[in-house]
């Protein structure tokens, strides 16, 4: 008890204190991704470091959720390749330690971490959902700092138009400006020249001061006679003048009372009571819509029992037959009586129908707006609600996937474990945020939606718990390049070189009497199995068993080819390398086969005539 102890404050150490590197470096990431979307509304808006260190404190709160299963699965991943790296992995197992048994109390601490999340989205999240929407609508709000490019007319100060040929940015200096002050409309514009001037911030921040200097002005004195030839204006010529611009600057925060309800603001009591009360709410628009339609000509005219409106008392009447004048289809001719009408008439009578219809088409598309929003704004509040759970449950998901795989592929630090954890996160993102728009769009229920990525994420982490428990090789690079080869049909190719030292020299004989025997069967098989026929064709491939006779000719070959890698002949080595390996599963590769054999009688017919020439006289293996 004492060692395992001991194991468990070790291993839970160890995970713990690489969880807070991991932690504060997935957080940094998730927030730079976040404050790209933002970065062009909040620049040049000269807004003081307390507002900025509180956007920034506000969106790494709410992120936190987020970051967190990236957190555990970068920490898991690294501690457990780490000890599989340093072999404290295999003196645990080698001491009767399982991995399950490994696994046990940082299981606890990710359980932890889980009710951890959950309560911080459902407690703390809302609050800094709130602030930081607060924050954004106030930032965007604020009216940018002023920056004058030169050469073109700048319009970012209301009510006036500047024209700058050149700037001092030491300085501060503004020469050859010409500027249009707007501020008594466009009638009444006074226009300036000047050389020179400065554009400053008056003290609170609230206007601009304008000092130019050697330079004229110009304004019209009477607007209502513009349309006459002869217009009275004001010419003024000034060495120093100083103008007065209203600019308010200054950060204001806007009411914190308008962002709460956002979904995002809400914890799970919240979430539930305001999807009944959008509920009811929309069932009953949607009911009046309903009876507005009944009530209307589309409905009343072609129904025995239509509905209307009593004004008096604002309810819902039901119309009985009697109180509707009723035409039988088969008494009138519409046609007929619109050809007997004149022409202005039908000019009447057409624009009206096409009035009253265009009327009724953009009331009918309002009210579809209305409930699509209506069912919208439901979803949404729903997927903030189950997305409180499957971000906590993804913590303790990410914890099973990262750990065993840790403990797999035995390799620490930074390198391939970021890589594999960034490929399995962004796996994992896609998933979830394609699955969530759909439900959010109303193409799944929105359930399903949030569910889906954990039950992508489930099977991957039980394989490979399940795998690293049995110690099973999942990333074994020759397992997968053989079974690739085996798929594609991709064969060794044979490298037998002279070698230094040969003890025993082939038995030249037995040899050419073998290489007799794979010519004669190699024939036999290429006349008896007609390989371009298509009933041979159906034979071998849906026959998913051994080739027999490919298995005996093959069998002979790399016997023939073991006995003569001892040979001192280069020619013969070089005739043994294009010995071609036979496929023994003939169904997959039938043209292949015909091919091969074809290969081998010609390569067995050099070999046996070099190895009479070298060994000896024919013996025939049938009669011995």
């Amino acid at each position: 008890m004492r060692f395992i102890r001991r194991l468990d404050i070790f291993v839970v150490k160890n995970f713990l204190t690489l969880f807070a590197g991991t932690f504060c470096i997935s957080l940094f990431v998730v927030m730079m991704q976040f404050l790209w979307r933002y970065v062009d509304e909040l620049i040049g808006k000269g807004l003081s470091m307390m507002i900025m260190a509180k956007f920034l404190f506000y969106s790494g709160e709410t992120l936190v959720p987020m970051a967190l299963p990236l957190a555990v699965l970068l920490a898991s991943l690294i501690s457990f390749g780490n000890m599989g790296e340093r072999l404290e992995l295999l003196s645990m197992k080698a001491a009767g330690i399982p991995l399950i048994r490994v696994l046990r109390p940082l299981i606890v601490v990710n359980v932890l971490l889980a009710f951890a999340s959950f309560y911080f989205q459902n407690n703390i999240a809302p609050r800094s959902e709130v602030k930081l929407r607060q924050l954004l609508f106030s930032m965007r709000a604020t009216s940018p700092e002023l920056d004058i490019p030169e050469g073109v007319f700048y319009d970012g100060i209301q009510g006036v138009n500047m024209f700058v040929e050149r700037k001092d940015k030491e300085t501060g200096m503004l020469y050859n400006m010409i500027i249009y002050n707007l501020k008594d409309g466009v009638n009444n514009a006074h226009i300036i020249l000047a050389d020179s001037g400065r554009l400053v911030t008056s003290h609170d921040k609230k206007n601009l001061v304008l000092h130019l200097y050697n330079g004229e002005q110009f304004e019209n004195l009477n607007s209502a006679a513009l349309q006459a030839r002869n217009v009275p204006y004001r010419r003024e010529t000034f060495v120093r003048k100083d103008f007065i611009i209203d600019f308010d600057m200054n950060f204001q925060l806007a009411e914190e009372e308008n962002f709460k309800d956002n979904e995002g603001a809400k914890n799970l009591t919240h979430l539930v009571s305001s999807v009944d009360s959008l509920t009811q709410y929309y069932d009953s628009v949607g009911h009046v819509y309903y009876d507005e339609m009944r009530c209307s000509s589309l409905f009343l005219s072609n129904t025995s029992q239509a509905r209307r409106r009593n004004f008096e008392t604002g309810k819902i009447d039901d119309v009985t037959p009697k109180d509707l004048v009723h035409i039988k289809n088969d008494t009138i001719n519409i046609d007929s009586i619109y050809k007997r009408l004149d022409l202005t008439t039908k000019q009447r009578v057409v624009y009206a129908a096409m009035q009253k219809t265009t009327i009724m088409q953009n009331e009918s598309q309002y009210r579809t707006d209305v409930m699509d929003y209506g069912s919208y704004k439901i979803r949404r509040h729903r997927i903030a609600f189950w997305q409180k759970f499957t971000m906590s449950i993804s913590c303790l998901l990410f914890f099973f996937i990262g750990a065993p795989l840790g403990a797999i592929i035995r390799k620490g630090g930074l390198g391939l474990p970021v890589v594999i954890s960034v490929i399995i996160f962004i796996l994992y993102y896609i998933v979830d945020n394609t699955c969530m728009k759909m439900g959010r769009d109303g193409v799944w229920p929105v359930w399903i939606g949030m569910w889906v990525s954990s039950f992508v994420m489930a099977p991957l982490g039980v394989f490979f718990t399940v795998k690293s428990n049995n110690d099973s090789v999942v990333f074994n690079k020759d397992a997968y390049t053989s079974f690739l080869r085996k798929l594609g049909g991709i064969r060794p190719k044979r490298h037998v070189v002279l070698k230094e030292v040969i003890i025993n020299d082939p038995d030249y004989p037995v040899v050419v009497a073998i290489l007799d025997n794979i010519i004669r069967q190699s024939r036999d098989y290429r006349v008896h199995h007609k390989i371009f026929h298509l009933k041979e064709m159906l034979t071998i491939l849906f026959t998913k068993q051994r080739d027999e006779q490919i298995q005996r000719i093959d069998s002979a070959i790399e016997y023939v080819v073991d006995a003569l890698s001892n040979s001192r002949d280069k020619q013969i080595l070089m005739d043994v390398n294009k010995m071609p390996v036979l496929d023994i599963y003939s169904f997959r590769f039938y043209r292949r086969i015909y091919l091969d054999l074809k290969q081998v009688i010609a390569t067995s017919q050099r070999l046996k005539h070099r190895c009479q020439e070298i060994g000896g006289p024919f013996i025939d293996l049938e009669t011995t």
